[in-house]
């Protein structure tokens, strides 16, 4: 047996493993940490006055099917608007697009989010980030806002 079909097999099968499986394989918690929770605070508590708590679970089921959407739309766009949340005032700080993600990433800690913390048991899927980086905008968002804060 020669070592040319034994090396080219090798190397197939590492690539295949090293190759990323997509939203659904990324572990959305770790990213979160990574992308989000310097202003969110581990695990979304929020930082008082500089960013909401995302452990909101009322907030994210009002939005209901929209939630993908709006998340989406959040970490392609930012925010910026005035909201109060449980009584704390956040005075329009934008809140800057999540910079240095892949569509994939994104899709994993917006899932995280919704699941996790909001208790929907929806899921964003990669197309549903690059169709909010597409066609969202900051009126879109304040529009999908649910009234529950």
């Amino acid at each position: 047996m020669t070592r040319a079909p034994l090396l080219t097999g090798l190397a197939v099968a590492m690539a295949l493993a090293s190759a990323p499986g997509g939203a659904a394989d990324l572990d959305g918690a770790a990213l979160f940490e990574t992308h989000c929770a310097a202003c969110h605070g581990a695990g979304g508590v929020g930082t008082p006055g500089l960013a909401p708590p995302l452990d909101r679970p009322d907030f994210w089921q009002a939005l209901g099917e929209n939630a993908p959407e709006y998340i989406g739309g959040v970490v392609t766009k930012g925010l910026n608007m005035r909201i109060a949340v449980r009584g704390e005032q956040y005075m329009g700080t934008m809140m800057p697009p999540v910079a240095g993600a892949s569509d994939e990433e994104l899709a994993a800690v917006a899932t995280w989010v919704l699941d996790t913390l909001g208790g929907t048991q929806l899921a964003v899927a990669p197309a549903d980030i690059a169709a909010a980086r597409d066609t969202m905008t900051m009126g879109a968002l304040k529009n999908l806002r649910p009234e529950t804060q």
